[in-house]
């Protein structure tokens, strides 16, 4: 009768393993808050030096308070926002445009920041509505993209199609660069996944996968027996 192979004890991970498994692990918690620091720091920093300059010595901190050039800046940005505000200062505004717009260069310039800084900030045209799939490059090959708005005026008129929608098909892992495409409705596969998880996933490169609406159901219902319990 043949003996039964007797099963091997699970060899336990040596001190270096461990030790480097520790590190990867806190690494990942880590390195984000640290980078995040950094960035507000950096940021603060280059605040600072572009506004202190224009602060004359008399108002200036007596020591270096980092932070100080925000602050002017933000008190400063609120005065002119609330002046531009009332009739005088539309006026103002419209004046100052008009002599923008008859510089070329600068005109070009300007009128090209303004237009992004507005999109930025205007929370109802900045927002995309939902996260879609579209084949691209080419037949066959899907791409995660975002559906701006549905697509009007000449571009529609001049396509040949009933529907179009608006795709912003963002780059990996910069979601901030990207291509704009003027996509057939019938052509759009809207994801359930929200955009903030579809973002996720371009950043990660796919790494970081959204879970299913299946999967989000059962874990909530784990999480109700185990509350149960």
């Amino acid at each position: 009768m043949a003996k039964k192979p007797v099963p091997s004890a699970r060899k336990r991970p040596g001190l270096v393993a461990r030790l480097r498994g520790n590190f990867l692990t806190g690494l990942v918690i880590v390195l984000p808050v640290a980078l995040t620091i950094w960035m507000i720091w950096a940021f603060v920093g280059f605040v600072d030096n572009s506004v202190l300059p224009l602060v004359p010595d008399a108002y200036k901190p007596s020591s270096e308070w980092r932070g100080f050039g925000v602050i002017v800046f933000l008190v400063f940005t609120s005065i002119v926002g609330a002046m531009t505000k009332g009739i005088f200062g539309k006026q103002l505004l419209k004046y100052i445009e008009s002599l923008v717009d008859r510089m070329p260069i600068v005109r070009t310039i300007y009128n090209g920041v303004k237009q992004i800084v507005e999109t930025v900030l205007n929370q109802s045209n900045s927002s995309f509505e939902k996260a879609c799939m579209v084949e691209y490059p080419r037949r066959g090959i899907w791409a995660i993209a975002f559906v701006s708005t549905s697509t009007k005026g000449e571009v529609l008129a001049k396509s040949g199609e009933d529907e179009m929608m608006s795709i912003f098909l963002p780059t990996t892992p910069n979601p901030t660069s990207g291509f704009l495409l003027f996509v057939p409705k019938q052509d759009v596969v809207i994801l359930d996944m929200d955009v903030e998880a579809a973002a996720k996933l371009v950043i990660s490169a796919g790494l970081v996968m959204p879970p299913t609406k299946e999967e989000i159901a059962a874990g909530k219902m784990k999480a109700k027996v185990v509350a149960a319990k």
